[in-house]
C-alpha cells in the first residue's frame, strides 16, 4: 500500500461516525477507501441503513483529525498503521465479525499471527489471582504462545509481566489511543512490550479511555486469540464481557475455579457451572493436545439475522427503551441496571448488527 492509499484508508476511518461495519460497506460499495471519501452524498445515501449525517461527512472528508497529521505523529512515536489486507495484519482477527479495518501498532506482530491466548480478568486481583495469572502467562509464553490481554492493572498486568519475563511474545490491546498510556503507572510496561511483544488499539491518536471504548478493545483481544482465559472475576466484569465476544467467534473459553461464595472469583465459577467455560488450573490444561481447536471459525455473521427474540435478554431491553426520540446512554444504563462497561457492550452488539446507531453526544437511537 503506497502513502497515497495509505492516508484514504486512515482517512475514511477518521471520519465521524465511520466505525468497522460502515468501513466495510463504503469499501464494497465503492471499491476503495480513496473512492468513497468525496464521493456523492446521494451515492453514499443508496447504502442500507446510512445516516444523512455519516454520508455528508464522508462526502466532505470531516475528519476527527487529519491523516496527514495522524501519520506524523505516530511516526514519532515509532508506531505505523496495520490495515486489512496487509500481511502483518493477524489472520484470526481479520476473519473475526466486522474486524477493525486498520490498527494503530507499535512492535512486533508476527508472535500471535497464528493466534494467542488472552488472559483477562479483575482490576482489583486477589494474590491468588495474581499468582495464577502470573504461572499462567509464563507457562504459555515460554511454550511460544502468544500471550494477549488489555494492560489494565491486576490480572493483564501480571500476564503481560511474566510473559516478557519468560522470554515470550505479548500483545497489550488499548482502549485509547496509542499515544496515551493508561494506566499510566504501565508506561514502562507498555514500552517494554513495544519493544519486545506489540501495543495495539484501533483508536486515533488522542483518543481518550472512555468507558465505551474498553467493549471495543475486549472484542479486539478476543478476536486476537485461539482462546480466552479468565483468571479471576466478578459477575459483572469486562472480563466476562471479553469471554462472551469469544463465545460469539467461537473461541474456546477457559476459567480458573476460586473459592465457592467468594465475590471475586463468582463470574468465573458461574462461567464453569454453565459449561461456558473449562476449568484450567495450569498451562498444561491449555497446551494439552486438543485442548484448543486449531482453526476456530466466527459464529456471528450468521447471528446478524437473528430475530429480536434470538437477542440477549439485555439487548432486548435496550431496544424497548428506544422510541423515535434518541435516548442518551445514561438514562439506558439507569433503565437497565447495568454498569456503563455492559451497556456500551450491548449497544455495540446492536449497533454491529445494524439495529440502533449512535448519535453525537452518546445518544441512541433505532434503526429504522
Amino acid at each position: 500500500m503506497n502513502h497515497n492509499e495509505l492516508l484514504d484508508w486512515l482517512g475514511l476511518r477518521l471520519v465521524k461516525g465511520v466505525g468497522s461495519v460502515t468501513f466495510a460497506k463504503l469499501v464494497r460499495r465503492f471499491g476503495s477507501p480513496g473512492a468513497a471519501l468525496g464521493a456523492p452524498v446521494e451515492q453514499i445515501m443508496e447504502l442500507p441503513r446510512m445516516q444523512r449525517e455519516v454520508a455528508e461527512a464522508v462526502s466532505r472528508r470531516d475528519w476527527f483529525d487529519h491523516p496527514e497529521r495522524q501519520l506524523e505523529r505516530l511516526e514519532r512515536l515509532g508506531g505505523r498503521i496495520v490495515a486489512m489486507g496487509d500481511a502483518e495484519y493477524p489472520p484470526l482477527l481479520a476473519n473475526a465479525f466486522a474486524p477493525p479495518p486498520l490498527l494503530y501498532v507499535r512492535g512486533d506482530l508476527s508472535g500471535c499471527h497464528n493466534g494467542g491466548v488472552a488472559i483477562v480478568g479483575s482490576r482489583k486481583a486477589s494474590n491468588y489471582g495474581l499468582r495464577k495469572a502470573d504461572e499462567l502467562a509464563a507457562d504459555l509464553a515460554g511454550a511460544g504462545v502468544s500471550v494477549i490481554s488489555g494492560l489494565a492493572m491486576g490480572i493483564d498486568g501480571a500476564a503481560h509481566r511474566a510473559a516478557l519475563r519468560a522470554g515470550g511474545h505479548t500483545v497489550g490491546v488499548l482502549g485509547c489511543g496509542l499515544d496515551i498510556a493508561y494506566p499510566f503507572s504501565h508506561r514502562g510496561l507498555i514500552a517494554e512490550m513495544a519493544d519486545r511483544g506489540a501495543v495495539i488499539s484501533e483508536f486515533p491518536l488522542g483518543m481518550s479511555p472512555v468507558p465505551t471504548n474498553f467493549p471495543v478493545r475486549n472484542r479486539v483481544i478476543a478476536g486476537l486469540c485461539k482462546a480466552v482465559i479468565v483468571v479471576e472475576a466478578v459477575m459483572r466484569s469486562g472480563a466476562l464481557i471479553t469471554a462472551r465476544y469469544a463465545q460469539d467467534e467461537n473461541r474456546d473459553v477457559f476459567a480458573v475455579p476460586g473459592l465457592a461464595g467468594s465475590a471475586s472469583s463468582a463470574g468465573c465459577n458461574d462461567l464453569i457451572r454453565r459449561n461456558v467455560a473449562q476449568l484450567v488450573e495450569s498451562a498444561v490444561d491449555v497446551l494439552a493436545p486438543g485442548a484448543v481447536r486449531s482453526s476456530p471459525k466466527p459464529m456471528r455473521p450468521a447471528a446478524i439475522e437473528a430475530s429480536v427474540e434470538d437477542l440477549p435478554p439485555q439487548e432486548r431491553e435496550i431496544l424497548s427503551l428506544l422510541g423515535p426520540e434518541p435516548v442518551h446512554i445514561d438514562e439506558i444504563i439507569r433503565a437497565c441496571n447495568l454498569n456503563p462497561q455492559e451497556t456500551a457492550h450491548f449497544l455495540m452488539n446492536l449497533e454491529l448488527h445494524e439495529r440502533v446507531r449512535e448519535l453525537p453526544g452518546k445518544r441512541y437511537e433505532l434503526v429504522q
